[in-house]
């Protein structure tokens, strides 16, 4: 930040468990970030930011974090999750108005029904959401249903944002793994494009947290399922696989840590260029104990119920952002 420049605030309006793990990510970054800088290189010079980072700085960054939430519960789990950075953190309770008054950003983190119950139409939250960069983590919620909810029928139709002065939306889907910087973080692009000061902001933010990719719109109830639910599927696999070597006489500690590392371990591979057909290919050796293993999980339909599950994770997340309720009933 430039000599007289106002520090800039990010607000999580709804902070709670993906709330923590973004503010987490970021706060933790940004203190890695400027121990690095007080650190010097071995050319006795410190090493500056972006080249630390391997990223481009945007022309600012928060400096001031504010978190709302409802409940004391809530502002207790923020402070024990987020106690080394109390010093830069204000939590606030029942005063979502005032965060996003005092926010140059804000990270929209509720759930989806409390937008329809109207989180975003208490008196003089328009106003204060002016000119502001929304960033909206809500699964199944489109730009075009949060600015409903910001203006109603005031909405002008086809009008461009900026030359309004309205509040710039982005739809993202982060994920629990951001409490680590591991998250894979869906951006849905924006129409009319962010200007290059927001898009480089939006995109440091969340790279803090892992890994980044931009798709259209459309695509982001299927990101969502895939990226946002992930991790519960694959929690769900890794258990299972523990279960399997406990019965068989592993200690549970052991098989957890052992299936997890193995998980992790073909998930690099993958990532770094190598096909999972070819992969599981090259595990398989004719006649043998993964040849058998496999024939199990294709002869229960594995496949098929994790691709299913991924299909329907998708249509959920679309009903929830409709603000539809009920929705995982019987099929």
């Amino acid at each position: 930040m430039s000599e007289g420049e106002k520090p800039m605030t990010l607000t999580v309006l709804g902070c709670g468990t993906l709330g923590i793990a973004i503010l987490s990510g970021i706060l933790n970054s940004i203190s890695s970030i400027n121990a690095s800088s007080s650190s010097p290189s071995a050319s006795g010079t410190a090493t500056p930011a972006a080249e630390r980072e391997n990223t481009s700085l945007p022309p600012q960054v928060p400096s001031r974090f504010v978190a709302c939430v409802t409940r004391d519960a809530s502002a207790k789990r923020v402070k024990t999750a987020l106690s080394d950075h109390m010093s830069s953190l204000t939590i606030l309770r029942h005063q979502n108005l005032k965060g996003v008054q005092e926010a140059d950003v804000i990270l929209l983190g509720c759930k989806p029904k409390n937008l329809k119950d109207g989180i975003l139409r208490e008196s003089g939250m328009l106003e204060a959401l002016q000119g502001k960069l929304l960033i909206s983590i809500l699964a199944g919620t489109s730009v075009q249903s949060i600015e409903a909810q910001i203006y109603g029928s005031a909405l002008p139709a086809g009008k461009d944002p900026v030359t309004e002065g309205r509040c710039r939306i982005v739809r993202v889907m982060p994920n629990t793994a951001s409490l680590i910087r591991s998250s894979m973080t869906v951006i849905a692009d924006s129409n009319p494009p962010l200007s290059s000061s927001q898009a480089a902001l939006v995109a440091w933010l969340l790279s803090r947290i892992g890994r980044v990719v931009n798709l259209p719109p459309y695509m982001m109830d299927s990101a969502t399922a895939l990226c946002g639910s992930g991790p519960a599927f694959f929690a769900l696999i890794l258990e299972a696989m523990a279960d399997g070597a406990v019965a068989m006489g592993l200690p549970r500690a052991d098989a957890q840590m052992m299936a997890a590392q193995t998980m992790k371990g073909t998930a690099e591979m993958v990532l770094n260029g190598q096909h999972p057909a070819l992969l599981r290919e090259q595990v398989c050796t004719p006649g043998g104990c993964t040849a058998g293993g496999l024939q199990v999980l294709e002869d229960g339909g594995v496949r098929a119920s994790v691709a299913t599950c991924v299909r329907t994770a998708s249509a959920v997340a679309t009903r929830l952002g409709r603000g539809e309720e009920g929705v995982n009933g019987p099929r």
